[in-house]
């Protein structure tokens, strides 16, 4: 079940919200278990089980490790490992076995064998990483130990950010789950948040997403520069408005129930560097590779050199986060190399120049990134990769294409300023300065939710893309 789905906002999300509130207080833990638990298992119940025995185990090591923390370290330490390593090897199996198996297979004196029909549970990257950031930060001290179970299970399963985050490290909620209020105004907010999240992944992210198809499908019979250029960017627009358009409904979800989740984007593509851009994109994993790999390796303590390998480590885990595929490893080392070079001397040139270059600098090479991330045939994203610079091709444009161009021009201009902050600001000068303009918001609200609906009633399922991780 996926948010932007006519069952979810018409059927789960009403009977969820009447039931939470319906019910006293000290049972409203246990309707979120419960009905997360329904919606995580709507597509594919027998997964249910695997959430709930990692739930067990990191909820049972969690005990141990309270106890031995201050007596025996080295104990509290093993348990902490144990249950790391326990969860983590579900997220391996289930993900990177059959990678692992097939490439090690490729070697003359070794043959394992590949398990067929072994799908991937939605969501386990997320859920994994939440449960794991829970057990270590118990066993530094910087929560308490959750006795109770279904509190612990209301954290890992909670429906709003579940299957594509943001991923909610377990300390930025710790009080929420036992001590939240809900407001109306918080209700209010998480509303127009989820409106806003809701249109930008129906109208904006999903025709984005057509184009790409279309061109990414018409480069098999008539390749062209214009084409390709068309395809990378159609993609890196669209995977914005699907992504952070999750968020914003994730967001909004969690305020109509009383939970306030850390923001995951902001405003990405207005960066002026590969630095700045990983602090605005995907801010909670970033959050969460900085905290719980990159510092404990000793970040940038120990000089350039570990330093380096240091965010080696990071990204090369980060790649094989995305997807059990070699193109996202390159991916992760493509950006890695990136990374380091502005450590090294080009963040220092780069502020010599003028900010428009610096943002164009930017976003080629993060448009460049994303046509690695989304060709997971590497002889087809070669292909245009080269196109891009007029190699290999047809030519520089065609009919068909020119005339795409024209038809989807205004929906890429568009997407392009809805990606910076000028309509946020936009909006709040006329509220501002008009009083009467406040009524803009429920009217706005109420007419992407009725646009998003005709659109999908007559649309097919189109899934959000992050939910595959």
């Amino acid at each position: 079940m996926v948010f932007s789905s006519l069952l979810f906002l018409f059927a789960y999300l009403p009977l969820t919200l009447l039931c939470y509130y319906f019910v006293p207080r000290r049972w409203r833990n246990v309707v979120l278990f419960l009905f997360s638990l329904i919606f995580y298992g709507w597509g594919e119940p027998i997964y249910v089980i695997l959430m709930v025995l990692s739930i067990t185990t990191a909820y049972f090591f969690g005990f141990w490790i309270e106890k031995y923390r201050e007596s025996d370290p080295k104990k509290a330490r093993t348990a902490m490992i144990a249950s790391v390593a326990v969860n983590l090897s579900f997220l391996f199996f289930f993900k990177y076995y059959n990678f692992f198996a097939a490439n090690l297979s490729l070697l003359p004196f070794l043959h394992i064998p590949v398990i067929e029909g072994l799908a991937l549970p939605i969501g386990i990257s997320f859920y994994t990483f939440q449960i794991i950031s829970y057990t270590v930060d118990l066993y530094r001290r910087d929560c308490s130990l959750q006795k109770n179970y279904i509190s612990f299970g209301t954290y890992v399963t909670l429906f709003p950010q579940l299957i594509a985050g943001p991923i909610v490290r377990y300390r930025d909620v710790d009080r929420q789950l036992t001590e939240r209020r809900e407001t109306v105004d918080d209700f209010a907010a998480g509303v127009a948040r989820f409106s806003c999240g809701l249109a930008k992944k129906v109208l904006v992210g999903d025709m984005l997403f057509a184009g790409y198809e279309y061109f990414k499908s018409m480069a098999a019979f008539e390749n062209t520069t214009l084409g390709a250029w068309l395809t990378i960017i159609l993609f890196t627009l669209h995977l914005y408005y699907d992504f952070s358009g999750y968020s914003d409904m994730a967001i909004g979800l969690g305020k109509m129930i009383g939970f306030h989740f850390p923001e995951n984007f902001n405003y990405p593509y207005i960066s002026k560097s590969i630095t700045e851009f990983w602090r605005r994109w995907h801010i909670s994993l970033s959050t969460w590779f900085r905290e719980y790999v990159y510092i404990p390796l000793g970040g940038n303590r120990r000089g350039k050199l570990r330093q380096y390998f240091n965010l080696a480590v990071v990204w090369l885990l980060t790649g094989f986060w995305h997807g059990a595929n070699w193109n996202f490893v390159l991916w992760g080392l493509y950006f890695l190399v990136i990374l380091i070079l502005e450590k090294a001397f080009l963040l220092e040139l780069l502020e010599r120049i003028p900010s428009f270059f610096r943002h164009v600098y930017a976003m080629l090479l993060v448009t460049v990134g994303f046509l690695i991330f989304s060709y997971t045939d590497a002889a087809a994203g070669w292909v245009c990769f080269q196109a891009l610079f007029g190699i290999g091709c047809a030519g520089f444009t065609s009919a068909v294409a020119s005339y795409q161009l024209l038809r989807l021009l205004p929906l890429i201009l568009i997407a392009a300023v809805g990606a910076t902050p000028l309509p946020r600001r936009l909006y709040q000068k006329i509220t501002d300065r008009f009083a009467w303009a406040r009524v803009l918001m429920p009217i706005l609200c109420t007419a992407s939710v009725i646009l998003c609906t005709a659109y999908l009633v007559d649309s097919t399922f189109s899934p959000f893309a992050y939910t595959q991780f």
